[in-house]
């Protein structure tokens, strides 16, 4: 039994390894909790509604969960899903999750207590959704900070705490959904993704840079016309396929061994697959600023197909007795979204060009994260605590070979007219390595003072340290056509199967293929460390009163290595930054049902990495994103006020008020193009913010208005908030159209929603069998925003309203037997975001939509055995 255990522990981390491509070493993480004494994460229990609730009523800092059961009760099928029911978050279209209306870029994510990195430069977070609900026992998340905390926190903290083993079971799930949309539809694929190497992630092998170039400093090599034929092996036809139903299939099994009178073993081991089909279209325009007018500088319509696969696997060990635990986890994700986007229409405010000009991107973005986690506390006696634990995470993100064409529509069906050279033919391969991240933890706290009556001692003290550092090497380069021979350099294709005609001329000396790519731009280095000690003093004085003093002294490394275009030797920037966070937090409990809360603390913000990262990224609609080296970090000033009441061990209400103020608060904004016919965005920090809201929360039996709704229960959240930005000098240069001389109007702070709500009808019942039932309608939606601070007087671009209805239905059909079935996205609602009409010039436009789309709606069904 024993042997076959660490047989699957084994195959685990090789098979992490050989995902990867090469050798990985373990290292270091850990785990930890402690609320009123000591809960071990990796060794426990689901965590049940009623529980959490509890956890939520005596937790000193403000602190909101959703564990295991919830999870399965609401048919949660990943972390992101799960967020989405908690007060004041929501999420829109793949760009993170918002708290209290604040964007991705204010909040942090823990696994089992330590820092986790973003495997994407384009998110501050992982995308929650590649993370498995199989293998969360709950999910906490921290909305007041304290020093134990990472200091980077304004909107909120959120703590996956992997799965507890409280019994032995194994479960085996499939799924697959139908989408109104794509699902049977016709769609658009490459090649090398719809195989079985694709469905592993693997086909980017073939997607790499050529063995001529690859590992050598670009000198602008020409390839032969062998090379360029050869050396490629993803070519530039697509397949035209109907898209199948998304699939999901998974294995969890958990199983525990006791050794002796008090030791236990267990093991945790999970796989998860799924594979999702998505087409969109709609308008993807651009505005442009001629400082007297604005105009459409892009007027398009953009087909989508999106073709998207993940895969996860988790490891976890762990072993305890009375005092001591040790556990050890290894999670490994991987995302590889395959897509094909056609644009049709004019760009450049080339208005001759209307409904003729085409491009065509075909794009692999693939993020793998492999987390090893190493854990351990020790309680002697009754009073000391010793918890210790690192984490080592390598992850890697990648758009390799994506691949970029474009020509003008003959008029006939699929055929497009090409020209070689310049832009028309184009690849781009960008990796950003997180080569190393490690992350530690150590702490000693100690308990005061004499329990009398109660059964928790009136001090509590704890002293500690945790802290990171990361590397990250990033590279960009291009390859793109070559003329040879000007009276060969426009063809007619089947843009769906260029490929042969291109082999052919080039084999007759049309064009070949040259690397473009700047020898001393395209590569970077980013190093970050961060090393802080903490010391946290709880004091209960009595049962109603809850104390809770800290400070936090943080040190912030930041080093970015990188060359301008002239430069020989890389600069360094270095910024080595000392933060000193205090945080207080006072609970006072009114009665056995209500508390009130105060909660004050300084804390920072920092980037996201493409923020900062010194790169042009390049897209073909000539809307680039370019990093800002300078950006500094925000420093945060954080209040809290907030009463709650809990009328049942099921209901609660709550009004919390919040206000914060941030300097050097970070802003997406428009900015020139280094390239005349586009725009570009970039990121400044703004002098400061000032925000205030108020969030409302409520759990109510629906029995109380009728017996006969008995079997009803409604949650429903709101967050309103206002927020205004004091601008740097840079962005006012930015945002005023050229002479202007009066004051420009006051704004919002970028990314902030006025409003956001959520709301969750739940359905329980028993069967004949009394076997649980479940049906839950979930909503959730958030108000209008700015998307990307304007420009030279034009007005902002705004992120309207994004309505999410879902109906989920759970059911456990037999002891073994469940089922999930879910309606998702049923209203169907437009992603839409929109030019303001309210700037300094005037729009002269056919539309103000910059870019909406719809996804369809979604028919989910999971069957789970359970044995």
């Amino acid at each position: 039994m024993k042997i076959r255990k660490l047989s699957i522990a084994a195959f685990f981390l090789v098979a992490s390894g050989a995902l990867y491509g090469q050798v990985v070493e373990r290292d270091t993480v850990q785990k930890e909790k402690n609320i009123e004494g000591v809960i071990i994460r990796g060794v426990g229990n689901k965590k049940s509604e009623t529980a959490i609730l509890l956890d939520q009523k005596k937790a000193i800092i403000q602190k909101q969960a959703i564990g295991a059961e919830e999870i399965a009760r609401k048919g949660i099928s990943n972390v992101e899903q799960g967020l989405l029911k908690i007060t004041g978050i929501t999420t829109v279209e793949g760009r993170g999750l918002f708290v209290r209306g604040l964007e991705e870029r204010y909040n942090t994510l823990l696994i089992n207590g330590l820092g986790s990195p973003s495997n994407n430069p384009f998110q501050k977070i992982i995308a929650l959704k590649q993370f498995p609900t199989d293998v969360v026992g709950k999910l906490n998340i921290y909305k007041t900070f304290n020093t134990n905390l990472y200091a980077d926190f304004a909107g909120a903290t959120f703590d996956i705490e992997t799965l507890t083993i409280d019994r032995a079971f194994s479960k085996v799930e499939f799924g697959f959904g139908y989408n109104t949309q794509s699902t049977f539809k016709n769609f658009k694929v490459n090649p090398n993704a719809y195989t079985m190497k694709g469905y592993a992630g693997l086909n980017s092998r073939d997607r790499q840079l050529p063995d001529e170039v690859k590992d050598f400093v670009p000198t602008n090599y020409n390839f032969t016309p062998a090379q360029s034929v050869n050396s490629f092996k993803d070519g530039w036809n697509v397949d035209n396929i109907k898209a199948l139903p998304d699939t999901h299939i998974g294995f969890t099994t958990a199983q525990k061994l006791k050794v002796g009178e008090t030791w236990n073993l267990g093991l945790l081991f999970s796989l998860n697959q799924e594979s999702k089909y998505e087409t969109t279209s709609g308008n993807k325009n651009q505005f442009i600023s001629l400082q007297t007018v604005g105009k459409m500088n892009n007027d398009l319509h953009r087909k989508q197909y999106l073709y998207e696969l993940e895969s996860s696997a988790m490891l976890g060990l762990a072993y305890k007795n009375k005092d001591l635990n040790v556990g050890l986890n290894a999670i490994y994700l991987q995302n590889a979204t395959n897509s094909i986007s056609d644009f049709v229409g004019y760009k450049d405010q080339k208005e001759q060009d209307a409904g003729k000009r085409f491009f065509r991107v075909d794009q692999m973005d693939l993020s793998r994260f492999l987390d090893v986690q190493l854990w351990a506390s020790q309680k002697i006696g009754d009073r000391h605590l010793f918890k210790v634990g690192g984490s080592w995470v390598k992850n890697n993100f990648q758009q390799p070979d994506r691949k970029i064409s474009e020509g003008y529509l003959t008029g006939n069906p699929n055929e497009v007219e090409m020209t070689f050279g310049g832009n028309n033919l184009i690849r781009q391969y960008l990796d950003v390595d997180g080569n190393d991240y490690f992350s530690g933890l150590a702490e000693y706290s100690v308990f005061l003072g004499e329990k009398g009556n109660r059964q928790t001692y009136p001090w509590q003290v704890a002293l500690g340290y945790n802290g990171f550092a990361d590397h990250r090497s990033n590279s960009y380069r291009f390859i793109a056509s070559s003329i040879d021979n000007v009276d060969l350099r426009t063809v007619t294709v089947d843009i769906d199967h260029p490929q042969e005609t291109y082999d052919n001329y080039i084999m007759n000396g049309a064009f070949h293929f040259k690397e473009e790519t700047n020898e001393n731009v395209y590569r970077s280095n980013l190093y970050q460390f961060v090393n802080a000690g903490y010391l946290n003093l709880n004091f209960k004085p009595d049962d109603t009163w809850d104390f809770l003093i800290g400070g936090r002294v943080e040190n912030n490394m930041n080093i970015t290595r990188y060359k301008e275009q002239s430069d020989r030797e890389f600069n360094s920037l270095t910024r080595n930054q000392y933060f000193i966070l205090p945080s207080f937090s006072v609970k006072k409990v009114l009665n056995d049902k209500s508390n009130i809360r105060f909660a004050a603390s300084k804390t920072i913000t920092r980037p996201i990495l493409i923020e900062y990262m010194p790169i042009t990224y390049i897209n073909p609609d000539n809307e680039n994103i370019l990093g800002n080296k300078d950006l500094k970090n925000s420093e945060n000033y954080n209040l809290d006020f907030k009463y709650e009441f809990f009328p049942t061990n099921k209901e609660l209400f709550a009004l919390n008020l919040f206000a914060k103020k941030i300097d050097n608060a970070i802003e997406r904004s428009y900015t020139a193009s280094g390239n005349s016919n586009g725009v570009a965005i970039t990121f400044f920090n703004a002098k400061s913010a000032v925000l205030g809201g108020a969030e409302l929360e409520g759990i109510v039996d629906l029995s109380r208005i009728s017996e006969s709704l008995n079997q009803f229960s409604l949650g429903a959240n709101a967050t309103f908030m206002y927020s205004k930005v004091d601008r740097s000098a840079e962005e006012l240069e930015q945002e005023k159209p050229l002479n202007f001389s009066g004051e420009l109007k006051d704004r919002k702070l970028q990314g902030a929603a006025p409003w956001t709500m959520n709301a969750d009808l739940k359905y329980e019942f028993r069967n004949g069998q009394n076997l649980p039932q479940t049906a839950s309608l979930i909503y959730n939606v958030s108000g209008s925003k700015i998307y990307t601070v304007g420009t030279s007087g034009l007005d902002h671009i705004y992120e309207r309203p994004f309505h999410q209805l879902d109906l989920v239905y759970n059911a456990q059909l037999t002891k073994n037997w469940n089922l999930k079935m879910g309606i998702l996205n049923i209203l169907n609602s437009a992603y839409k975001l929109e030019q303001g009409d309210d700037g300094y010039i005037p729009l002269d436009v056919r539309t103000n939509i910059h870019t909406d789309y719809q996804r369809g709606t979604s028919v989910t069904f999971t069957a789970g055995y359970t044995f």
